[in-house]
């Protein structure tokens, strides 16, 4: 007797899930869910974030979500990522439940969960769908890899340690301390 394999996920299978906790991402499918992150990642979302927040108020460039905030990317990947800037010309991609589209930008913290998918499927996704920038945020090492996605997905334009400071051709004029960050 020939074995049945079930069918992928889609969008629709995961709009139809209870609202979260626990909380959940469809990557290729699949339904990946992950417990809460730890202290420090949340720290860091939140310094992260209230940077973005604080540029965004002087420049009413675009929005700035945190997780959980629902980003289909396609009909079998709906993500979660950390930190997703939209900017103004894209705002037809938000909707009430989140965005469907690619945003800007997407911030990924690593945790030992989430890091293989975040560096690996997860990185390939946001190419293929339009991300232009993608920062992969690491607690462990306190560094911070920035990949100009439209220009090479497959390595970081760039790699900040713990005291250095950098910009994003998406933000212009801010400049990111990561001491501001990793505290």
């Amino acid at each position: 007797m020939p074995l049945v394999k079930s069918r992928p996920l889609t969008m629709h299978d995961y709009r139809r899930l209870p609202e979260g906790p626990p909380h959940c991402q469809l990557i290729e499918g699949e339904l990946e869910m992950s417990p809460s992150p730890n202290r420090y990642h949340q720290d860091i979302l939140f310094n992260i974030a209230y940077l973005l927040r604080q540029y965004l108020e002087r420049n009413s460039i675009g929005k700035v979500y945190v997780a959980p905030f629902d980003v289909c990317l396609t009909d079998l990947n709906v993500y979660q990522p950390d930190i997703a800037f939209v900017s103004q010309r894209k705002f037809s991609i938000l909707t009430d439940q989140g965005a469907e589209g690619a945003p800007d930008l997407v911030v990924e913290i690593l945790s030992p969960r989430t890091a293989e998918m975040d560096k690996g499927i997860k990185r390939e996704i946001y190419f293929r769908t339009g991300v232009k920038e993608l920062w992969i945020v690491d607690p462990d090492s306190k560094g911070i890899a920035v990949y100009r996605l439209r220009e090479n997905a497959e390595t970081p334009a760039a790699t900040y340690g713990e005291n250095e400071t950098f910009e994003s051709e998406l933000l212009p004029g801010l400049k990111i301390e990561t001491s501001r960050i990793f505290f």
